[in-house]
């Protein structure tokens, strides 16, 4: 595969955004006198997007409650969008070292794509990207392959031609139905058996790198 296009995740592969998704939550849970909760918590209700991730922190909260809550933790959020979230240690170095590749490069989060903008601003590594595709770009989040499929139709690029990264069942499953290569990093939030099915694994950014500038194909999934 001739520089095929490289399809990121972003929380729990690119950045670990964990204490700022945190904050924000509290700050939301404050307002309707909840308790807080911790990061771990946390760590299981991302990755589908922020209508879910209020709607299961607020549980049994009424459609109103749930709407002022995406409005309080979304304008916390943007506002302290990058307060503690940083790059995954050598993750910066393999971005720059695909790019320089002639790689293209583009993003595919749950997370609303202004946010998405915002954090991917806010650490310097925005123009690496040819494309960003947020939770609201498309009508449908991960593990559908429609925002897969939206991507690689704006880059002119095949499945054949892709390959989707990411730490959680909703980037393997979305790979898988739009019929593109993916890879498991498993350092990010999702639990390991989430990555079974991946096509292949990698264990921190630098294996990451390794694999990609060989241009993987599709081989027999992970057990």
């Amino acid at each position: 595969m001739r520089n095929p296009v490289i399809l990121f995740d972003l929380d729990g592969t690119l950045i670990d955004s964990l204490p700022d998704l945190t904050d924000a939550l509290n700050h939301m849970l404050a307002h309707f006198r909840r308790p807080p909760m911790s990061p771990a918590e946390v760590r299981h209700l991302v990755g589908k997007g922020v209508r879910n991730l209020v709607a299961r922190a607020l549980a049994s909260a009424s459609d109103q409650e749930i709407n002022r809550g995406i409005e309080l933790f979304t304008t916390y959020n943007s506002a302290h969008i990058a307060d503690k979230s940083r790059l995954y240690p050598g993750m910066r170095e393999v971005l720059t070292e695909l790019s320089a590749a002639g790689i293209p490069l583009a993003v595919i989060s749950n997370k609303q794509e202004a946010l998405c903008r915002l954090i991917l601003e806010a650490l310097g590594i925005a123009e690496l990207f040819a494309c960003i595709c947020g939770g609201d770009t498309v009508a449908e989040l991960k593990p559908s392959p429609l925002p897969l499929q939206h991507v690689l139709a704006l880059l002119g690029k095949e499945r054949h031609e892709a390959i989707m990264v990411g730490d959680s069942s909703n980037d393997i499953q979305a790979g898988q139905r739009a019929g593109i290569s993916t890879i498991g990093c498993s350092w990010g939030y999702g639990a390991a058996e989430e990555l079974r099915g991946a096509d292949q694994l990698a264990a921190s950014p630098r294996a990451l790198a390794a694999l990609l500038l060989k241009h993987p194909t599709p081989t027999s999934p992970c057990p």
